[in-house]
């Protein structure tokens, strides 16, 4: 019976941790989500090459746009702390120190993601 329940464990994709197949498709997904965006922001970065400030601020002031940059820092952010932790749990061995770095990862992607959604808002409406 024990060997049932442990084979019903590995169809479901509980692994030791019990959240391996949810990070690796979250990964999947952010990373899909950052192709277009990205490709995105690289034609509009082309687009305003040469634009005066004011331009690039009314060019913000548009909701499509922010929204644009909005998902790209939140999805690229996530993507990097997902990676990131990845990364910690191959490579640390020290259990303390593992989890110190996770949390160091998680929280520096969460106030890098902060700073810029700040940064777009006072430059969209901070006049």
């Amino acid at each position: 019976m024990t060997r049932f329940r442990n084979d019903l464990a590995r169809v479901r994709g509980l692994g030791a941790a019990k959240e391996g197949v949810q990070h690796w498709w979250l990964q999947r997904v952010t990373a899909i989500l950052l192709v277009p965006l990205a490709i995105w922001f690289l034609v509009e970065l082309v687009a305003h090459v040469g634009a005066g400030h004011r331009e690039v601020v009314r060019w913000l002031d548009d909701p499509i746009p922010l929204a644009g940059f909005l998902l790209l820092l939140g999805a690229g952010f996530w993507h990097l702390a997902l990676g990131l932790q990845v990364v910690i749990e191959d490579y640390i061995h020290r259990e303390g120190l593992k989890i110190a770095l996770i949390l160091l990862a998680k929280f520096g992607c969460l106030a890098l993601a902060l700073a810029g959604i700040l940064s777009l808002f006072y430059i969209a409406f901070g006049r």
